[in-house]
């Protein structure tokens, strides 16, 4: 790596890390950061990381000074329950120059000081945050952005073709983020909707579980595309709610990467809700995936909002019986077949 070149920073060797810190290295150096030591010694060693092929432009870290000193443009990908720790020891060492883009799809809970842990309380938009209105919180940063479309990263490192959306509410932003990922064979396109498009890929991964779990059952595509379509709908209701624009659910970082994660075994998603149709339980579950389903805590996030701000999510408040309140799979879903939708589109 040159040391006189700015290289491109990556925050978190997950999957979806990897894959971006590989297409990343196609146009330039990057810095990936991991927090364990023994995995940037790896990656160093062997170019290699989980199985996963790294380019050789990839240089491993688990110094945030070094990584924000040496890169302008970040990309912090890590799980939704540890970004905010991860802006907090990061930000010391970032300036108003630096471009942050995450590929984080989840939400960050913010309750008032005092509230019980144990205590189910009523929330709403003001104790939800998106990950670039955590960034924003956490840092001096401004110029923010994300990554979201049908991204699915098993995919992306066998270099097959994929597309994705590059939001912010800066120009500058999106135009860096099409420069920095753009190939023949990986198309980005731009949205202004930041917080749209964010809530895109933290509502999909609900109705995946839901995918998941209609595919477990043995149903057929029927079943599945009926709760893909319903799904869409309840994506919209919880994302008006939150602020988000109708424009950007109907566009590839919504029904495009709904359907990537709603019909494929790669999905994280999905495979939780296989195997709770499969008969296994959550604990079971979470403990032998080596990586977060975000869904799992977006389900009981935005069952408390659903409930407190009156919006109509069967599916979640479904998805949250089966989750965490020992319901069938099975009975769920004859709760969902009896829910009384009687018009079809009704956001429009």
């Amino acid at each position: 790596m040159n040391k006189g070149v700015k290289a491109i920073g990556v925050i978190g060797a997950g999957s979806f890390g990897l894959a971006m810190a590989n297409m990343l290295a196609e146009k330039n150096d990057v810095l990936l950061y991991a927090r364990r030591l023994e995995s940037v010694t790896h990656i160093e060693a062997h170019d290699s990381y989980k199985g996963k092929s790294l380019h050789s432009r990839i240089r491993a870290t688990n110094n945030m000074e070094e990584l924000a000193s040496r890169c302008n443009v970040i990309f912090p990908i890590v799980p939704a329950a540890n970004f905010r720790s991860m802006m907090r020891e990061l930000a010391p060492y970032l300036h108003p120059y630096h471009i942050l883009i995450h590929g984080t799809k989840g939400l960050d809970m913010c309750l008032p000081k005092g509230t019980p842990q144990s205590a189910n309380p009523k929330i709403d938009r003001s104790c939800i945050r998106t990950m670039s209105e955590v960034i924003r919180e956490e840092s001096v940063v401004v110029r923010i952005g994300c990554l979201a479309g049908p991204n699915l990263a098993t995919e992306l490192m066998q270099r097959q073709p994929a597309a994705t959306v590059v939001a912010s509410h800066f120009k500058e932003v999106i135009n860096e983020g099409i420069r920095l990922l753009r190939t023949d064979r990986f198309q980005v396109y731009g949205s202004d909707d930041l917080v749209g498009v964010e809530l895109c890929g933290v509502l999909k991964n609900i109705i995946a579980i839901a995918s998941g779990a209609i595919s477990g059952l043995g149903l057929g595509s029927n079943a599945q595309a009926l709760l893909i379509s319903r799904g869409m709908v309840e994506m919209i209701y919880l994302g008006k709610a939150l602020g988000g624009d109708v424009h950007a659910f109907i566009g590839l970082a919504g029904v495009g990467d709904l359907v990537a994660t709603c019909t494929s075994t790669l999905s994280r998603n999905f495979t939780v809700g296989y195997r709770l149709a499969q008969g296994e339980t959550l604990s079971q579950i979470m403990a032998t995936m080596e990586e977060t389903a975000e869904g799992v805590h977006t389900v009981k996030v935005m069952k408390m909002l659903a409930e407190n701000m009156k919006v109509r999510a069967p599916i979640t408040q479904s998805l949250h019986k089966v989750l965490f309140e020992d319901m069938k799979v099975e009975l769920a879903l004859q709760y969902l077949m009896k829910y009384p939708f009687n018009i079809d589109v009704d956001f429009l």
